[in-house]
């Protein structure tokens, strides 16, 4: 086995997945503040993509930024993958906790990350000819984070490849109930505050008249 620091851990992890988070279950190691700063630098990513990609490349650009939709697409959807996997973990008799799961799906992120901030310089020097420059690195690490993301899975659970895909595509069914059952929860939240705004606004109405 061997010893490394936190930040030698995800470089192991990186270039070596099939025994880098063996090695990381067994010794059991993974930082979590780790993942969470991970987790951030996947939103500033998406912020920059949106806000700091060469204008020659960026489809949706727009005048007026709006944060939320990316904290969703970022934070909010990486936090439901986890509860997800989490909850559905007991069904496929995986032996992985909360914890594990958000550190090996955190450092299966990190070269979407790396690949995204470096497609967006590259973006600001190269001219439209040169797209697929910057398409390659961007599909890079998107199949890259997703060839760790199986592997981080399947030693995480300790599951066989074929079961791991199978967990994984009903991680995202459930991942979509659980956003589908929060929206309805925000819907009946807003509905409610509005009926008893509505009712106090009467009230008080009343009382002054």
């Amino acid at each position: 086995m061997y010893e490394f620091t936190t930040l030698g851990w995800l470089k192991h992890v990186i270039f070596h997945p099939v025994e880098g988070f063996e090695d990381l279950r067994w010794k059991k190691q993974g930082s979590l503040k780790l993942s969470m700063l991970i987790v951030l630098l996947l939103f500033i990513e998406m912020v920059a993509e949106r806000r700091l990609m060469g204008f020659q490349f960026n489809m949706a650009y727009t005048k007026v930024f709006n944060v939320v939709p990316l904290l969703v697409q970022s934070v909010v959807y990486f936090f439901t993958w986890v509860i997800g996997n989490w909850a559905l973990c007991t069904l496929f008799d995986g032996e992985g906790t909360l914890k594990k799961i958000c550190i090996y799906s955190a450092y299966a992120l990190v070269p979407y990350i790396v690949c995204g901030f470096i497609s967006v310089f590259f973006s600001n020097f190269l001219v439209q000819d040169e797209a697929i420059w910057v398409n390659a690195i961007y599909y890079l690490g998107i199949g890259w984070s997703v060839v760790l993301m199986i592997q981080a899975m399947k030693a995480c659970h300790q599951y066989t490849f074929t079961k791991t895909i199978i967990s994984m595509i009903f991680t995202l069914v459930a991942m979509l109930l659980i956003l589908f059952l929060a929206i309805l929860l925000l819907s009946l939240f807003q509905q409610l505050y509005v009926f008893g705004y509505s009712i106090y606004t009467e009230i008080a109405y009343r009382i002054r008249g």
